[in-house]
């Protein structure tokens, strides 16, 4: 059954409630991308600001730091501290096995990256991205611009039907790291796993959102409550 937007935002927040439960005094957490997260930060952002929470928090993206620190997030960086206690990300599909397609909005290197130093990665969302099998999604890959051509090509052998990503003016969208991003359409991903290799193995290809045994807890906000997987 389709969600409405209006529900779709209040599921969304109730997740985001739920993960905001998960932080501790002196942790240092992981911020995510998009929607979902974005309420996250915007309820942690305001325990700092209000209560007083001690945190430091590294962001997956410049707009999350810039949110952030409009509440007073005091933020650290990888050269200060290598591990993450939390990080509370969305996803644009999930899976079983909490198999995940993530980049929607286009952050996705910076996302794994913090998603891959974080002790527990947390996903927030509502049950309108819960699937069987990822692909319906459109799966972004990041690419170095030079090798773009090539890696379209080899997309589209493994099934795909690749896109070079646009912003609405028509122009091509750059991520924070300068690359461009195909999002490939018109394959359901029967093994995740081996088309990760696949993936890892086309040269020019920076990172792709198919983010795989990384989550440890999915947040899923449905009607009835929040569902918790671990799998």
């Amino acid at each position: 059954m389709a969600i409405d937007a209006n529900e779709q935002t209040r599921l969304k927040q109730k997740a985001a409630e739920r993960a905001l439960e998960l932080v501790e005094p002196g942790m240092t957490v992981g911020l995510g991308s998009g929607s979902t997260a974005t309420l996250w930060i915007k309820l942690l952002g305001e325990k700092v600001r209000d209560q007083g929470l001690k945190i430091r928090a590294i962001a997956s993206s410049e707009d999350s730091e810039k949110l952030g620190r409009s509440y007073g997030i005091p933020f650290t960086t990888f050269e200060e501290t290598r591990v993450i206690d939390l990080a509370v990300d969305g996803a644009d599909e999930v899976a079983p096995g909490l198999a995940l397609i993530k980049g929607g909005g286009g952050k996705l290197l910076r996302e794994k990256i913090v998603a891959s130093a974080a002790k527990k990665f947390v996903v927030v969302a509502d049950e309108s991205k819960i699937v069987e099998k990822l692909g319906k999604f459109p799966l972004p890959v990041e690419v170095i611009p030079m090798a773009e051509p090539l890696v379209n090509d080899a997309l589209r052998d493994l099934g795909f039907t690749p896109k070079v990503r646009a912003n609405k003016d028509g122009s091509q969208h750059i991520t924070d790291e300068g690359n461009l991003i195909l999002d490939c359409s018109g394959l359901l991903i029967d093994d995740p796993d081996t088309m990760a290799a696949e993936l890892d193995s086309i040269v020019g290809v920076v990172e792709h959102g198919l983010f795989l045994e990384m989550a440890d807890i999915a947040l899923i906000a449905a009607a009835g409550g929040i569902v918790e997987r671990t799998e």
